[in-house]
């Protein structure tokens, strides 16, 4: 390579526009509210057990449904007690790890402006019917484990 030659990489971020910082905060705002709310309701400051009522699907087949133990195992994760959290639902605790992550990308963007190239290239490539499958495949997962666990006795 000459001297005067220099590599044409891309940059690794790149400065936000109003417009993804407004839609970034908005995102981080939704994020922690969600997880305000779940740590309120967790420490007993709030009540939500309208929410969670007794499983029909557990009532009728004595088997645990694909959400059964979520809203335990998110309980535990906003009180600080990952691995518990993992125990009790691993589709929940990995849900959970996603939504921070997500949270925590939306504050670089909204607070510094850092829009990294990955999350444009994630909105680009990947399309809704993906997330979907892939919400799935980690609940599916997520009960099978519950399953597993209430068949055996344990």
């Amino acid at each position: 390579m000459q001297a005067g030659q220099q590599l044409n990489e891309p940059k690794f971020a790149y400065r936000a526009s109003f417009r993804q910082r407004v839609i970034a905060g908005l995102v981080f705002f939704i994020v922690a509210g969600l997880l305000g709310l779940f740590w309120l309701a967790a420490t007993d400051r709030i009540d939500i057990s309208w929410w969670s009522e007794p499983c029909g699907f557990k009532q009728r087949y004595g088997l645990p449904c694909p959400t059964c133990g979520m809203t335990a195992s998110v309980f535990a994760f906003v009180r600080g007690k990952v691995f518990e959290s993992f125990y009790t639902q691993p589709a929940a605790a990995v849900l959970c790890c996603v939504l921070v992550a997500v949270g925590f990308l939306a504050f670089l963007v909204a607070v510094f402006g850092i829009y990294f190239r990955f999350v444009r290239r994630f909105f680009a490539e990947i399309k809704v019917r993906h997330i979907v499958l892939a919400l799935i495949v980690v609940v599916a997962a997520g009960w099978v484990v519950t399953l597993a666990r209430a068949i055996s006795g344990g």
